[in-house]
């Protein structure tokens, strides 16, 4: 079974002068040069609320801002040392799983993880359309028998999460959070943030749940918008959050917020989508953020995290 979050974390952590000191999350991810996912936007969005991110590279997209085109992965070997290595030295508050590319790379995170049972683990699974059937299916296989069981919080879109883990669902209701949260309990999950649930009026709600109760939820409303990376900002904040010592509850609610603003001052660094600024509060009130071009199309404005799950492409 995955770790209790703690109700009264102890989070004396000092540096060697006395003062408090960042709470820290090991981060399984995939490097992404453009910016929009992956490690960069675990690491930004990690370090944006508060605590210190170490980063362990599970392989490379090839991609833009626009689509992937490749993936390359790293040897399983690779990825556990890297873990382990600063493992040995540095005391981890939570552990982060993004994409790592491969059953073998998902044997390797399950493997640290087991051998750090107390330490809570939230998983991220993000839209996989871009990748082989045959690799999706594998991955996914790997995923529920590997991390799940090791799992405190798993983190993902509606329509995700929805064809991974009820994917015979048959009445004509979608099914709602928690029959989502009650799958992923099967599999030994106990908490489950679905985001991304259409309302009636163009609403978007977002909820933390388990099988019998919903722990916490943030409607929006919902904008027309296409946005990379909103999944990965989501969870790592996330699971900051829990790291630096709120209650699951507040985290859920804070990170969704945080998320919301950073959609909210999002920008086009490129030709492609849209990015979460999840450095939106270091600008200075006489910044102007640039616009993306064809913004008719591309509306973004207040409570835009509607956006995550009806409008993020891998």
């Amino acid at each position: 079974m995955p770790p209790a979050l703690p109700s009264d974390p102890d989070l004396a952590l000092t540096d060697p002068d006395g003062t408090a000191a960042p709470a820290c999350v090991l981060v399984f991810n995939a490097s992404d040069p453009s910016g929009t996912g992956g490690l960069s936007a675990d690491i930004t969005a990690i370090a944006s609320v508060g605590a210190h991110a170490l980063p362990v590279v599970t392989g490379a997209y090839a991609r833009d801002t626009a689509q992937i085109f490749g993936y390359f992965s790293i040897d399983e070997e690779a990825v556990s040392e890297q873990a382990r290595a600063v493992l040995e030295d540095v005391a981890v508050q939570v552990i982060k799983v993004g994409f790592v590319g491969s059953p073998d790379n998902l044997s390797a995170v399950a493997g640290v993880a087991a051998d750090y049972p107390e330490t809570p683990l939230v998983a991220y699974m993000p839209s996989l359309a871009w990748w082989d059937e045959q690799r999706i299916d594998d991955y996914l296989d790997a995923f529920k028998e590997l991390v799940l069981p090791q799992t405190t919080v798993l983190v993902g879109s509606h329509s995700t999460l929805w064809r991974w883990l009820l994917p015979d669902w048959s009445t004509e209701r979608s099914p709602g959070a928690r029959d989502i949260a009650r799958a992923a309990h099967e599999l030994g999950v106990p908490y489950t943030l679905v985001t991304g649930i259409a309302l009636p009026d163009q609403f978007i709600d977002n909820v933390l749940a388990t099988p019998h109760a919903v722990v916490a939820s943030e409607k929006f409303e919902r904008f027309e918008a296409v946005f990379s990376g909103a999944g990965d900002t989501l969870s790592a904040a996330l699971a900051a959050l829990l790291a630096s010592g709120s209650t699951l509850a507040e985290a859920a609610s804070e990170a969704l917020g945080y998320l919301d603003r950073c959609l909210d001052s999002g920008f086009r660094p490129g030709m492609g989508h849209l990015v979460p600024d999840r450095l939106f509060w270091a600008q200075s009130d006489d910044d102007t953020p640039n616009e993306p071009e064809n913004h008719t199309d591309t509306e973004i404005g207040e409570n835009s995290l509607a956006l995550l799950a009806l409008n993020e492409p891998p």
